[in-house]
């Protein structure tokens, strides 16, 4: 989508000059994942207007294959509004009837789904429509041999309705998922990490965020593993899950433990945390080694601000 941040801090309403840049929950993660090295792609739909190419040469520019993207002629793209406040940032989308909306299992036929390692997907797609919903059915059916990734991205105003219900299952279905425990508080009534595995016992992999305190992951039969998250001054936090999960799946892909995947998904976030943009500068690579095997007392005594690491 399209995204506008107001240009200068101040109140919304005061605000003059908006910056238009872009985002979306996948396309956050598959930058992040070029921007870290690996091969990535993105596959969506935006209309045939100004905004859509916008969207599609910013994509471009951090290293991502958009050939899988479609072009509507006929809906346009959808963008949103973005109020930046370190505290929380309020967003208002304005996507009904967009390119994306009208997606559906064809969008499937002739990808090269063998050729790939993970497919991430989100909670997001199967609020957009019908068509929508039938494509992530599809394709957590379909038989893979991918991982699977499904982030619950939570958004309560895509779902006003339509039935959130649905979401258990696609999570179900998948093999990596991400929760945060305040949403699946809100969604499924648990909020503790072992609540939330109780929940959703299917997925090999599961990991549940929890704000500034950290994130736990389920793996396997193996014992639950939490790793606090950095200490980090926030510019605001919005497209800091997103960055999380291509952390974490990198890490995945790179066949890390997990105390370290944990760790690569708190670095990436950070990297949101420090901008009002959803993909935002990498850190120092030797801070992030230096992090990544770093004791605990170490890993709790680093704190990350624009600038200046201590």
């Amino acid at each position: 989508m399209a995204l506008f941040v107001p240009a200068v801090p101040g109140p919304p309403d005061e605000v003059v000059t908006w910056t238009r840049t872009i985002g979306g929950a996948e396309s956050n993660v598959a930058c992040h994942l070029a921007v870290l090295g690996l091969r990535a792609a993105w596959v969506s739909a935006v209309g045939g207007d100004a905004f859509g190419r916008a969207v599609v040469r910013a994509v471009e520019s951090f290293g991502v294959d958009t050939s899988g993207v479609v072009i509507d002629p006929a809906r346009p793209t959808g963008l949103y509004i973005k109020e930046s406040d370190a505290s929380g940032s309020p967003v208002r989308y304005y996507r009904r009837g967009s390119a994306a909306s009208g997606m559906g299992p064809a969008l499937l036929d002739g990808l090269p789904l063998d050729e790939v390692r993970v497919v991430h997907t989100s909670g997001i797609t199967p609020a957009l429509s019908d068509s929508c919903l039938a494509l992530m059915r599809a394709l957590a059916t379909a038989s893979r041999s991918f991982l699977l990734s499904f982030d619950l991205n939570w958004r309560p105003a895509l779902w006003t309705d339509r039935d959130p219900a649905v979401l258990r299952d696609l999570a179900a279905a998948a093999d990596v998922v991400f929760v945060g425990a305040d949403e699946a508080e809100r969604v499924w009534g648990v909020e503790k990490p072992t609540e939330i595995r109780a929940l959703l016992p299917e997925p090999a992999t599961l990991v549940v965020k929890q704000g500034a305190d950290g994130a736990t992951v389920f793996d396997g039969s193996a014992a639950p593993v939490f790793q606090p998250a950095l200490k980090v001054d926030v510019v605001e936090p919005v497209g800091a899950g997103d960055a999380f999960a291509a952390g974490f799946l990198y890490g995945t892909l790179a066949g890390w433990s997990p105390e370290r995947r944990l760790r690569s998904g708190h670095l990436r976030a950070a990297t949101a945390l420090l901008t009002h943009h959803d993909v935002g500068p990498s850190l120092p690579e030797d801070l992030v080694e230096s992090l990544l095997g770093a004791s605990p007392d170490e890993w709790a005594a680093a704190h990350i601000s624009l600038g200046v690491t201590s």
